[in-house]
């Protein structure tokens, strides 16, 4: 039977020598991406230019916001904004560094991803096939891997150290760190890409 769809890919299920036995079409496993042939292969290559410059925007923009509503709550100069800033860095700088260490491979400041090829490779939810109008085969999956996934990672990250670090600092205002929660919501709230 031939595999329907954009994303649907039929998954390896054994190996011995030069004999593969693949499993029906269906939704390819994390890590791994459908080919041409429609069979689901690991992701292995490493993120492009793009790819890159999409993680540090996503990377930068809590450290970014965090900053302007220091400044914005803050009102005069003071060395408890300072102190603010750089915890704020601390805070973001370690979940990114732990967001990478905790990501495939395990261990290693290093991600292996799957190639962005389509825009629709953002989308796959909307690729789901329906062959007799009726019923639909359910092949969503991250083909993007892991741009999705790590972002969402590091906002953990960053709210469970900011959750952890804020708190020690005595001269922060109840507002500002009511701020940085709604903060870290609207970011994993909005449209990604």
């Amino acid at each position: 039977m031939a595999c329907l769809g954009l994303y649907c890919g039929k998954t390896l299920l054994f190996k011995n020598g030069s004999t593969e036995l693949y499993g029906e079409c269906g939704v390819c496993p994390r890590g791994q991406r459908t080919n041409a042939q429609k069979y689901c292969q690991p992701c292995t290559e490493s993120p492009e230019l793009y790819d890159w410059l999409y993680l540090g925007f996503m990377a930068m923009l809590p450290l970014v916001l965090h900053w302007f509503f220091i400044e914005w709550y803050s009102g005069k100069k003071s060395s408890s904004a300072l102190l603010q800033h750089a915890t704020a860095l601390f805070e973001c700088g370690a979940a990114a560094a732990i967001t990478l260490l905790v990501s495939e491979p395990v261990g290693v400041l290093y991600i292996r991803s799957c190639r962005v090829l389509m825009l629709s490779d953002w989308y796959t939810m909307l690729y789901n096939p329906s062959p007799d109008y009726v019923t639909t085969v359910h092949c969503t999956h991250e083909a993007v891997y892991p741009l999705y996934t790590i972002v969402f990672i590091y906002y953990a990250f960053c709210l469970v150290l900011m959750m952890l670090l804020r708190p020690l600092l005595i001269t922060l205002s109840h507002t500002l760190y009511w701020c940085y929660l709604w903060l870290l919501w609207l970011c994993t709230c909005r449209p990604l890409k």
